[in-house]
């Protein structure tokens, strides 16, 4: 076996920073007493910022090798098992911004629930150590085992509220359930393993191009595809593999319930992205119309359960299933015939809006819990302008741009899905995700309503801490930003694909 180089450790060294601050929040907590808890978060917020420094020394890399004339192309390490590609710091720097943002709403939070423990923040770090594996693993054992440290992260997360009996049956509900379907894909790789000879991605998609060739049976590779699908699909929630999802958020801490919907998710559509385009693209007739049938029961399950909810997070919670439908709309686009830059260059701009505006909402959710108030009832939203106005605002913001209104964030990730979809011909889904888009508006103006036009059950001021200010004023100030001024973001997802920015955008931008 070959043995290991420098470059193999500088590229792996945002994961390996990440380890060694966890380590150290655990080996700090025991020496702090109960006032002290936050040097926790601060030590963790300094692992993800001292991971962000090292992950900006891959991004310079590529800059020098575009200096130097040279073709830009990922650079490999641990005997071509790790692929950090701009594809993969682009998930990077989007998983790093989403736990920061997290431990900021987190610090108040967990000292009103009597559960501030240092193994909530090492936790949070091990999680992001497991969704970098997943984005830019190039083999099957890797992506397995990233994918695995952040689910067993995360199980123990939703359960962290050991006095909260629906905290507890919700990891119990998300364990099982996340334990069956990692069975069913772990089937799938070997499957794939079995076909290849071999864990490498590329290798996989070279072995099922041969057995996809006309005259050869298709059974094991059509069994692989779906079994591999199963599993992929349950850890983005798409219906009806979407279970575990509204029990989970509703019992998780909502601080983690934010961290679940977009860095959870964001790292689960990483993972999708690598198996579907770089192990399985020679399978792509088998699976476009799999994929078309589950957006369209996402879509529609997602969109219709929401209506009916009366507990803010489990509406949320069915509203980024929704979410998870718009999103494979775009890989739709984006893999229908050949691989086209539009669809996924939609699921990215998708990602990173989604980022802020669902941690915006959790955020605004987290902030209104009180010793006597859970605070996720859509009847506690009520009256929240006379009480918290700025609060109110920004909820208003958030859900607006998670119902695609311009000029905000949220209005520029539906946009490319469409796009996409009417440039590669796709104008029946197109019809009916604008249908699924309307709605929505109804329920994300449910909330709306409570807030502004009803009456306050008491006139009690909502008090918020410099932590959860921040992270609201930062979540609130990309929605706006992104929506206003979208050409820097833009440029950063063209510069993670690689691509030009498509013609039709840049005269919009004009």
């Amino acid at each position: 076996m070959p043995g290991f180089h420098r470059g193999d450790y500088l590229l792996a060294l945002p994961m390996m920073l990440l380890t060694l601050f966890a380590l150290g929040v655990l080996l700090i907590d025991l020496l702090l007493d109960r006032s002290s808890k936050v040097i926790n978060a601060w030590a963790a917020f300094a692992g993800l910022a001292f991971s962000a420094a090292a992950v900006h020394n891959i991004q310079r890399a590529f800059a020098d090798q575009a200096a130097r004339g040279e073709p830009s192309s990922p650079f490999f390490a641990f005997s071509g098992t790790l692929m950090v590609d701009r594809f993969a710091v682009f998930f990077f720097y989007l998983f790093l911004a989403a736990a920061a943002i997290t431990i900021l709403m987190s610090v108040r939070y967990l000292e009103v629930e009597d559960e501030h423990h240092g193994e909530y923040y090492a936790l949070i770090l091990f999680s992001v150590v497991g969704m970098m594996c997943m984005a830019a693993g190039n083999d099957l054992i890797l992506l397995f085992i990233g994918l695995e440290l952040m689910a067993v992260s995360t199980y123990i997360l939703v359960g962290f509220l050991r006095r909260d009996r629906r905290s507890n049956e919700a990891a119990l509900k998300y364990l099982l359930l996340g334990a069956f379907s990692s069975g069913i894909f772990a089937y799938g790789l070997s499957l794939l393993y079995g076909l290849a000879g071999s864990t490498n991605l590329q290798q996989i998609s070279m072995a099922l191009g041969n057995a996809m060739a006309p005259g050869k049976a298709r059974v094991v590779p059509a069994v692989a595809l779906v079994t591999t699908a199963a599993g992929l699909f349950f850890k983005i929630a798409a219906v009806p593999f979407h279970q575990w999802a509204p029990d989970a958020y509703e019992g998780a801490p909502t601080s983690i319930t934010g961290f679940m919907s977009v860095a959870g998710k964001a790292s689960a559509w990483a993972l999708l992205l690598r198996i579907f385009l770089f192990a399985l693209g020679p399978m792509r007739p088998l699976y476009v119309p799999i994929l078309v049938f589950v957006a369209i029961a996402t879509m529609t399950g997602g969109n219709l359960a929401a209506l009916t909810q009366s507990n803010v997070k489990r509406l949320f919670a069915y509203s980024s299933i929704a979410h998870v439908g718009y999103i494979m709309l775009g890989l739709i686009a984006g893999t229908a015939f050949l691989p086209n830059p539009d669809g996924i260059r939609g699921i990215l701009v998708y990602l990173l809006v989604y980022t802020f505006m669902n941690l915006g909402v959790f955020g605004v959710i987290a902030s209104l819990r009180r010793r006597d108030i859970i605070g996720d009832e859509l009847d506690d939203l009520n009256g929240l302008f006379f009480k918290a106005p700025t609060e109110a605002v920004l909820m208003l913001t958030f859900l607006l741009s998670l119902a695609g209104i311009p000029p905000l964030a949220g209005f520029y990730g539906k946009y490319f899905i469409f796009l996409a979809l009417i440039e590669s011909g796709h104008y029946a889904l197109a019809t009916l995700a604008v249908i699924y888009v309307a709605v929505s508006a109804y329920y994300y103006l449910r909330v709306a309503n409570a807030m502004f036009m009803r009456t306050a059950g008491d006139r009690v001021p909502v008090t918020i801490s410099p932590g959860m200010w921040a992270g609201l004023a930062i979540t609130g100030a990309a929605t706006v930003v992104i929506g206003i001024y979208p050409e820097p973001f833009l440029r950063m997802v063209n510069w993670s694909m690689h691509v030009a920015q498509n013609p039709t955008v840049a005269q919009l931008l004009r």
